[in-house]
C-alpha cells in the first residue's frame, strides 16, 4: 500500500474510533442515555435536568479528561523514546510518573491536614518537580549505565521506591478524605469538572504545539547526533527542551489522572505499526490520537465492565498496554 495512503487511513481510523468512543462514553453507565436523547440535550433540544446533569457535569468532562490526558501521555512517552533512543522508554515505564506521583501526594496529604484547597495549578506544579527529580536521577543513572535494559531496570526499581514511599503517606496521613486521596494514587480519571478540563487543555496546548514544531529536529536527531549537529541543531538545548516537555506533559497527566500505566510506552510503538513510519511530523499527532482513543476505551471499559464498581484506569491499561510491551521485547530480542 503506498505510504501517504496508509497515512490517510490511519488517521481517518483514529478519528472514527474517537468519535465512536466519545458517543460510547457519553452514553453508557450505570444511567444509561440514547445516543438520540444525548445529542437532542447537548443542542439544548429538550430538557431533562437528570440526564443533564450526568452528561454536562460528569460524563463529559470526565471523557475529555481521558482524551486529552490520555494524548498528552503518549506525546510525552514517544518524546522520552526520541531522547533515549529506544521504544520501551516511557514515563511510567522509567519511573517518572511515580515522582510526580509522590511529589503531589505529599502535597496533597499536607493540604489536606492543614485544611488548604489546592488548585490546579498547584497540583500540576508538584508534579512538575517530581518529574524533574526522577528523570534527573534517571539521567544521571544513564550517564554511569551504559545499557538501555539495566537503565529500564534502575527506571522499574524507581518507580517501585516512589510508589512505596506514596503508599506509606497515604495509609499514614489522618484525613477523612483521604479515600479519595487513595482512588487518585490508583489513577482515574473520574472527579474531573469543567475547571480541570480548560486547565489541562492549556497546558497540554502550550506543549504538545511546541513539541510539534521540534519534529524536524527529531527527525535529524533519530539519525544521530552528529548528523543533527551538522544540519545545525543545538542537541544539548534539543534534548533539554525534549525532557522539559515530557516532563509537563507527564506531570499534568499525574496531577489530574495519577500514575496512569503503559500509555507510554505502548501507543507510539502502535501508532509506527499502523501509519507504517517513523516520521515524528506524523507520529507526534498520530501518538496524541492513539493515546486519546486508548485512554477513552480503557476507561469505559474500567467503569462499566464491573459496576457499579470501579477499576482503576492503570488496571485497564497495563491489560492491554502490557502485551504489546512484551511484544516489543520479544521482537527486539529476535533482530539482536
Amino acid at each position: 500500500m503506498n505510504r501517504k495512503l496508509r497515512c490517510i487511513l490511519g488517521f481517518s481510523v483514529l478519528l472514527i474510533l474517537i468519535v465512536i468512543l466519545l458517543l460510547l462514553n457519553l452514553t453508557i453507565g450505570t444511567s444509561a442515555v440514547s445516543p438520540s436523547k444525548a445529542i437532542r440535550i447537548l443542542t439544548g433540544s429538550i430538557q431533562d435536568k437528570t440526564a443533564s446533569g450526568i452528561l454536562l457535569r460528569i460524563r463529559m468532562p470526565r471523557m475529555l479528561a481521558a482524551l486529552l490526558l490520555g494524548g498528552a501521555l503518549a506525546v510525552s512517552g514517544f518524546l522520552l523514546q526520541t531522547f533515549f533512543g529506544n521504544p520501551i522508554a516511557g514515563p511510567f515505564v522509567l519511573g517518572i510518573s511515580s515522582g510526580a506521583k509522590l511529589a503531589v501526594a505529599m502535597l496533597m496529604v499536607f493540604s489536606l491536614q492543614c485544611g488548604i484547597v489546592l488548585h490546579s495549578w498547584l497540583l500540576i506544579a508538584a508534579s512538575f518537580m517530581g518529574s524533574i527529580v526522577a528523570t534527573g536521577w534517571i539521567l544521571a543513572v544513564s550517564g554511569k549505565v551504559r545499557s538501555m535494559s539495566l537503565l529500564i531496570v534502575a527506571g522499574v526499581m524507581t518507580g517501585y521506591i516512589c510508589s512505596a514511599v506514596t503508599e506509606l503517606v497515604v495509609t499514614f496521613a489522618d484525613d477523612a478524605n483521604i479515600v479519595n486521596l487513595h482512588n487518585w494514587a490508583q489513577g482515574s480519571f473520574s472527579g474531573t469538572d469543567w475547571t480541570d478540563v480548560s486547565v489541562m487543555s492549556l497546558v497540554i496546548l502550550l506543549t504538545v504545539l511546541p513539541a510539534f514544531l521540534l519534529s524536524k529536529p527529531m527527525s535529524a536527531y533519530l539519525l544521530g547526533e552528529s548528523y543533527a549537529e551538522n544540519l545545525g541543531v543545538n542537541v544539548r538545548r534539543f534534548r533539554i527542551a525534549l525532557i522539559l516537555l515530557s516532563s509537563i506533559l507527564s506531570a499534568c497527566v499525574t496531577a489530574f489522572a495519577g500514575p496512569v500505566s503503559f500509555v507510554g510506552v505502548a501507543v507510539p510503538h502502535l501508532m509506527k505499526r499502523l501509519l507504517g513510519t517513523a516520521k515524528p511530523i506524523l507520529l507526534i499527532p498520530a501518538s496524541f490520537l492513539g493515546g486519546a482513543a486508548f485512554c477513552l476505551g480503557c476507561d469505559l471499559l474500567a467503569r462499566t465492565l464491573f459496576a457499579p464498581t470501579e477499576l482503576s484506569i492503570s488496571t485497564v491499561t497495563a491489560v492491554f498496554g502490557a502485551p504489546v510491551v512484551i511484544g516489543m521485547l520479544a521482537q527486539r530480542k529476535k533482530s539482536v
